[in-house]
């Protein structure tokens, strides 16, 4: 079942507090106990999409997308461009809980899920 997440940037040295104007909004397929689902992810690719807000630069947007690497949030074509959700299979995506997303920068950030639909 497609559901849409909200991911918030966690604390961390450079924001003590945490931050809700750094995180991703995401349509992402989840099981009845809020994990990735793959099989359900394969039938409907299409429908998974993001959007990646950063704090007044400019939103970016991709989809879902599963390969030899996991699960990635791609924003273009090439890997080069893609965030990887890091330990994907394990995350469960419900309120309270921490996922990893290793940008493409180089820096894995710790996000917040904050709202689950």
């Amino acid at each position: 079942m497609i559901h849409h997440v909200v991911l918030e940037l966690a604390r961390s040295p450079e924001f003590p507090d945490g931050s809700g104007k750094h995180g991703y909004e995401l349509r992402l397929p989840l099981t009845a106990h809020g994990k990735l689902d793959p099989a359900y992810w394969q039938k409907h690719r299409v429908d998974y999409s993001f959007r990646r807000f950063w704090d007044g630069a400019d939103e970016e947007y991709g989809e879902l997308r599963h390969d030899h690497r996991g699960w990635v949030l791609s924003f273009k074509s090439g890997s080069e461009d893609d965030d990887a959700i890091c330990g994907n299979d394990d995350y469960r995506f419900a309120v309270g809980e921490n996922v990893l997303i290793k940008e493409r920068d180089g820096k894995t950030r710790t996000f917040h899920v904050v709202s689950v639909m």
